[in-house]
């Protein structure tokens, strides 16, 4: 299934101490959404939902229920604490995705230490009917990753592959793909650019809609095993600008370009 990620509107929704006078709620994201026709949800660690209210999980929900719209949650980083939270969360809002995005800190910790508080939390994931998907961070390597899913060696437990993350551990992407591909259950699904600088002193790496860069679309979605149900999230790049209100105005632009491309162009 196709669907949006809440990183699609990381400035209309505020990040880092750029925030808007309005910022984009919860509920918003599902009205865009309808407006494109989509019928997924993924709410990622911009937009948590540690202080909404139960009764606010169970509004949001049937909204989405109004509007026939699946959703998935996710939060940052490993704490056990904070993922038994979200796996309540996510039984609440009938989330078959909880995506957790390992970083840095996360690589410091042995990986049979890290597996055996992933294993403690399994039961419990398992009777909310949650599968959690763990997403190739900035600085958490592919193949450290597939270590730490081997040790943790269970069904509900797969990857939320990133197409261009992993640029940042030194991997290009579809050696990322190459190496998560067969444990992969969700898609995020972006494209890129690299830019030279324009005095020669080197290059960035710069986000672009879908299918108007260097993401090899077509390759990654012919790596996904063959009978898995994977959801393909779109998400972007769009670079911080001088006026943040022209950026969040770009932000469902790009998103309603990549859409296009996802359909007409990959046939998702």
């Amino acid at each position: 299934m196709l669907g949006m990620g809440s990183y699609s509107f990381r400035w209309s929704i505020g990040h880092k101490g750029l925030v808007p006078d309005n910022p984009m709620t919860h509920a918003d994201l599902l009205d865009i959404a309808a407006d494109l026709d989509l019928r997924l949800v993924q709410y990622a660690d911009n937009i948590p939902f540690d202080d909404v209210s139960q009764e606010d999980l169970v509004a949001l929900r049937k909204k989405a229920d109004d509007l026939g719209i699946e959703l998935e949650i996710g939060t940052q980083s490993f704490n056990a604490k904070q993922v038994t939270k979200y796996i309540g969360i996510a039984e609440v809002l009938r989330a078959k995705i909880l995506r957790v995005a390992l970083d840095g800190p996360d690589a410091d910790i042995p990986i049979p230490e890290l597996a055996a508080e992933f294993v403690a939390l399994l039961p419990l994931a398992e009777s909310a009917g949650v599968r959690i998907a763990i997403e190739n961070h900035f600085n958490y390597p592919a193949p450290r990753l597939v270590e730490l899913l081997d040790e943790i060696n269970s069904p509900i437990v797969g990857v939320c592959l990133d197409v261009a993350n992993s640029i940042c551990a030194g991997e290009w992407p579809m050696e990322t793909v190459g190496t998560l591909a067969a444990h992969t259950i969700n898609l995020h699904l972006k494209d890129y650019d690299i830019v030279p600088d324009p005095y020669g002193v080197g290059f960035r790496i710069l986000g672009t809609p879908l299918g108007q860069g260097r993401t090899d679309c077509d390759a990654v979605l012919a790596a996904m095993p063959e009978g898995r149900d994977i959801n393909v999230i779109m998400e972007h790049w769009l670079p911080q600008e001088e006026d943040m209100d022209a950026a969040r105005a770009k932000e469902l632009e790009w998103l309603t370009a990549s859409v296009t491309f996802a359909r007409e162009t990959l046939g998702l």
